[in-house]
C-alpha cells in the first residue's frame, strides 16, 4: 500500500539515526540521538572510550540500547505511526561485537512495555558490557599470530577477503579470551552491532548477516562457511574450543532479503508497531551504504564521515592485503570492494582547527570557510614553478592502511627524489589541499584493480557530512578523475537510506520463479528518480590534471612507506 512505511536505522560510532520512507522511496521522517549530547551519563567522547596506553577503542553496549530507546521515543514524538511500518532493516558500525550471557535469550522474549529497554537488558544479559570499536588497534599480537599461522597476508585475504586488522572481530574475540577469560567463558552467543540490533527488534538472538560476516576474519568467503582452521586458532586451538566459538557465533543467513521473524510484542504494545511488521538481516554500515545508490559497472561510493571509506560494486572477486571483500548484502554473485581509513573527518576537522587559530573564518558560521579558501587558492599538489611539489600524510590516529602510527609527515618531490619538506611549507594554510589530496591519492592508489585497466571511475557517489563541502568535493573530482563527475547523495544518511530501502526490497520483492526473487538492483533502478536524489557536484575528469596526479602516485607511495617505517 501506499502508505506503507518502511524504516533504516544506523548504529553509528556516535549516533544512532532513522530514517523512514514510504513505498515510492520518499522519505516521510528522519531522527537521531548523539550518544555523548542525550546520553551524557556515559561520559563518551565521540561515542567511545579510549585507552590510549593500551591503544583501546571501545563504548558500552547499555548506551546503545538507552539510546534506541530515546529515538523511538523522538519518533512518536514527530508524530511517527507506527502502525504503518511493514518493514525494518538497519545498519551497524562494522566489526564491533556483542558478547551476550546465558541469560540473553529468556530477558529478550520477555521484555516489559511498561519499562525502558536498558535496565532490563543491562547488565544481566550480557557476558561484557563493552563493545570494541573500529578504532581500535589493540591486537597486534593477536594479528600477527593468525597471519602467521595461516601463511600470511596474501593467503588470508584469499578465504577471508582481508588481510588481518586489528579491528576486525576474529582478533577481538581472540584478544577478549586473553584478557577476560572468565567474560568470554560466561559468553553463551557473540552478535556482531548488527545482528545485536536485529536481536534487539526480534526479541531473540538474530543470525549474523552474510555481508558484514565478512569483516571478522573469520568467514570464507568463495565456500561460503566459517573457515573452522581459523576459527580453532582464535578458540584456543582445541576442537571442543573451536566447536564451543561456532556455537556462540551462530548461524549466517546467506539472504539478504530474508524476513527473519515479525517484531517482537514489546514494541507492539509500547509504541504501536503493527504486528505484521518484518524484521530483515540487518548489516554492516558500509554494505547498507552502497545500498543507497543504483551502482552501474565502475561507478563508486567515497563516504566522507568519521572515517573515509571507498566502496565498489562487482562481480569479480579479486582479493588483496591492500583492500577488503565483502559478500553483497543483498545480491548472490556481487562483491563488495572497499578501502577503509580511520583518520577522516577527525583528520581534516584537525587541519581546520588549526588554520582557524591563524586565520579565523571572516564568516563565522562556516566553520570550513578559511580552509577551503587555502584548499582551492593552491595549484594541484602545491607545485611550484621550478616543478616541486608537496605531499603529506596526516595520520592524528593510528592508521588501517597503511598500517601506520599515529603523525604528521610533510614531503618535497621533484618527480626524481622525495625528501620530508623543510622551509617550503606554509603551515598549516598549504595542509587544507594536501589533506585533501593525500586522502585521495590513496584511495586512488590503491582502487585500481577494482576499477577499469586505467583505474579511472566512471562516477564518484560523495556520501557523508563531508560531501557537504564544496573544496573535498573538487579535490576528489581532481585526484580521482570520475569520466561522468562527482554527485552527492542528497539525503544526509547513506547507511540509513540503504537500510530503508532494504527493508523495502525485502518485504516488496516480487518472486520470480520458484526460490528465485527480484534483484536489489532491478528493485530499486525501477523506482528511483536520479533528479531528485542526487545532485552534480563537480566536473570530475579534468584533462591534464588527473594525469599531474597519476604521474605523483610512485611518489606518494613512498612517501607512505617512510611514514609505516618511521
Amino acid at each position: 500500500m501506499s502508505d506503507d512505511l518502511f524504516l533504516g536505522f544506523d548504529l553509528s560510532t556516535q549516533q544512532i539515526k532513522v530514517i523512514a520512507i514510504n513505498s515510492k522511496l520518499e522519505p516521510v521522517l528522519q531522527a537521531y540521538v548523539e550518544f555523548d549530547v542525550d546520553t551524557p551519563e556515559y561520559k563518551t567522547h565521540k561515542g567511545v572510550y579510549t585507552n590510549t596506553e593500551l591503544n583501546e577503542v571501545f563504548a558500552p553496549v547499555a548506551m546503545w540500547i538507552k539510546a534506541f530507546d530515546i529515538l523511538l521515543g523522538k519518533m512518536q514524538a514527530a508524530g511517527l505511526n507506527f502502525a504503518k511500518v511493514r518493514g525494518i532493516s538497519g545498519a551497524g558500525q562494522q566489526h564491533g561485537s556483542v558478547f551476550w550471557s546465558a541469560q540473553a535469550e529468556r530477558l529478550l522474549a520477555s521484555l516489559n512495555p511498561d519499562m525502558p529497554l536498558e535496565p532490563q537488558l543491562s547488565p544481566k544479559a550480557f557476558s561484557h558490557d563493552m563493545s570494541p570499536n573500529w578504532q581500535d588497534h589493540s591486537t597486534a599480537e593477536e594479528c600477527d599470530y593468525l597471519e602467521q599461522k595461516v601463511g600470511g597476508a596474501e593467503i588470508l585475504a584469499q578465504i577471508t577477503g582481508s588481510k588481518t586488522h586489528h579491528r576486525f572481530t576474529g582478533p577481538q574475540i581472540m584478544r577478549v579470551r586473553h584478557r577476560h577469560p572468565s567474560r568470554y567463558q560466561d559468553t553463551a552467543r557473540i552478535s556482531l552491532v548488527s545482528s545485536f540490533f536485529a536481536s534487539l527488534l526480534l526479541g531473540a538472538i538474530a543470525p549474523l548477516d552474510v555481508s558484514d560476516v565478512c569483516g571478522m576474519n573469520l568467514w570464507d568467503i568463495p565456500n561460503e562457511k566459517f573457515d573452522e582452521e581459523i576459527i580453532q586458532l582464535v578458540a584456543g586451538g582445541a576442537e571442543d574450543e573451536k566447536n564451543d566459538l561456532l556455537h556462540k557465533l551462530g548461524k549466517v543467513e546467506p539472504d539478504g532479503g530474508k524476513i527473519l521473524g515479525l517484531i517482537n510484542d514489546y514494541y507492539i504494545k509500547r509504541y504501536g508497531f503493527s504486528k505484521d511488521c518484518a524484521i530483515t538481516p540487518i548489516t554492516g554500515d558500509n554494505p547498507a551504504t552502497i545500498l543507497a545508490l543504483p551502482l552501474r559497472p565502475l561507478d563508486v561510493i567515497v563516504s566522507l564521515g568519521t572515517s573515509t571509506t571507498l566502496l565498489v560494486s562487482t562481480p569479480v572477486y579479486k582479493t588483496s592485503p591492500s583492500y577488503h571483500m565483502f559478500s553483497h548484502p543483498t545480491s548472490k554473485g556481487l562483491y563488495m570492494g572497499m578501502l577503509c581509513y580511520c583518520n577522516g573527518s577527525l583528520a581534516r576537522e584537525k587541519v581546520r582547527d588549526e588554520i582557524n587559530a591563524v586565520k579565523p573564518s571572516s564568516d563565522a558560521s562556516d566553520v570550513w570557510a578559511s580552509f577551503n579558501e587555502a584548499a582551492l587558492s593552491l595549484p594541484p599538489l602545491g607545485a611550484t614553478a621550478e616543478g616541486q611539489k608537496k605531499l603529506g600524510i596526516y595520520f592524528p590516529l593510528p592508521e588501517i592502511v597503511p598500517d601506520c602510527k599515529a603523525g604528521t609527515w610533510r614531503f618535497i618531490s621533484d618527480g626524481i627524489a622525495l625528501r620530508e619538506a623543510r622551509n617550503e611549507w606554509n603551515v598549516p594554510l598549504a595542509d587544507a589541499r594536501a589533506i585533501l589530496e593525500s586522502q585521495n591519492l590513496s584511495m586512488r592508489l590503491r582502487a585500481g584493480p577494482l576499477l577499469s585497466s586505467t583505474g579511472q571511475p566512471r562516477r564518484v557517489y560523495v556520501v557523508g557530512g563531508g560531501s557537504r563541502n564544496p573544496a573535498i568535493c573538487q579535490v576528489t573530482g581532481e585526484v580521482l578523475g570520475p569520466t561522468e563527475g562527482v554527485y552527492r547523495l542528497e539525503l544526509s544518511n547513506a547507511c540509513a537510506l540503504g537500510s530503508a530501502y532494504k527493508a523495502l526490497w525485502a518485504v516488496q520483492r516480487k518472486v520470480i520463479r520458484e526460490g528465485a526473487y527480484e534483484s536489489f538492483e532491478d528493485f530499486l533502478s525501477e523506482r528511483w528518480d536520479e533528479k531528485t536524489m542526487i545532485n552534480n557536484v563537480d566536473e570530475g575528469y579534468r584533462r591534464g590534471v588527473w594525469e599531474k596526479y597519476g604521474a605523483a602516485l610512485a611518489a606518494f607511495d613512498e612517501a607512505e612507506k617512510f611514514a609505516a617505517n618511521s
